[in-house]
């Protein structure tokens, strides 16, 4: 008769290899495929000759298809596996009505919330723009989606200095730039500046409000419109004595970023611009 202290585990409880869960890879269910890093929410499973597979959709609507291989996925922080779910609602089948699933969350950006994903180490590139309020409304409606995509926000205090800063950088296919310039409107000095440096690596974009401020819809700001301030007048300055608000800009600043919810409460023409950016300096090296 064996005794059970015959080729004893002395492993202690807590250092032993605990099972990886199965999950059922439900429609809307969001994961994160743990050799790629890539993030998305289960579109469809498939049986194939090869074995069972799942795709996934990202937040900008892209699709991969990745094996269902055990511990190959992340929920929420924690391995699991992936299997088809049984009553057959996931399997080759679309994501239903397009309703979110129970639980599922959205960013300000209204992109797939990833509940406790870890914050990606910062991609080589880099997205800069104009100023410290710009960085601090990028960062309150896109922060979620820049930390899982490591993607680092960094503002210039100006564009004057951009091409000396871009030399520096010394940007390439593995580090791309991606610039965002306030007021960027054909035969400005910010639409040369941004020719002198445009390039494969590096993407300057931009948005026709002449500050960060005007981006931000009126309605939202609660107000009927932005003031036309005098030219040769500093404009934040102007605004704020026209619509009544605290002759401090960092305090007025503070007030309007306040009233920021969510990207519905920004202008198209910034929200198209980021994404884009956002599109650039996470793209895959040729």
């Amino acid at each position: 008769m064996r005794s059970r202290y015959d080729n004893p585990d002395l492993t202690p409880p807590w250092k032993r290899a605990r099972p990886v869960p199965e999950v059922a890879a439900e429609p809307d269910l969001v994961v994160e495929e743990v050799t790629t890093g890539f993030c998305g929410a289960v579109v469809r499973c498939e049986k194939t000759a090869e074995g069972p597979t799942v795709t996934l959709e990202d937040r900008f609507g892209k699709h991969r298809v990745f094996p269902m291989t055990p511990a190959g996925f992340l929920l929420e922080g924690r391995t699991v596996t992936l299997v088809r779910p049984r009553t057959g609602a996931g399997a080759g089948a679309g994501a239903g009505d397009g309703a979110p699933a129970a639980g599922r969350r959205l960013t300000a950006s209204g992109s797939v919330a990833v509940p406790g994903a870890r914050a990606r180490v910062a991609r080589a590139g880099r997205i800069y723009v104009e100023g410290r309020h710009d960085a601090e409304l990028v960062e309150k409606v896109w922060g979620d989606d820049l930390r899982i995509e490591g993607v680092v926000v960094e503002y210039l205090e100006g564009v004057d200095d951009l091409p000396a800063v871009v030399e520096a950088f010394s940007p390439g296919p593995g580090a791309r730039l991606g610039v965002l310039v306030d007021h960027l409107v054909p035969g400005s000095k910010e639409s040369r500046i941004a020719a002198q440096v445009s390039g494969d690596h590096v993407l300057v974009v931009g948005h026709p409000y002449i500050d960060i401020w005007e981006a931000v819809k009126p309605a939202s700001a609660g107000i009927r419109a932005w003031p036309r301030v005098p030219h040769g007048q500093d404009w934040k300055t102007g605004v704020c004595s026209a619509l009544g608000w605290p002759r401090n800009t960092g305090a007025a600043w503070q007030h309007l970023l306040g009233r920021v919810r969510s990207y519905k409460d920004l202008e198209p023409a910034l929200l198209g611009r980021v994404e884009e950016l956002i599109d650039f300096v996470t793209a895959p090296a040729e």
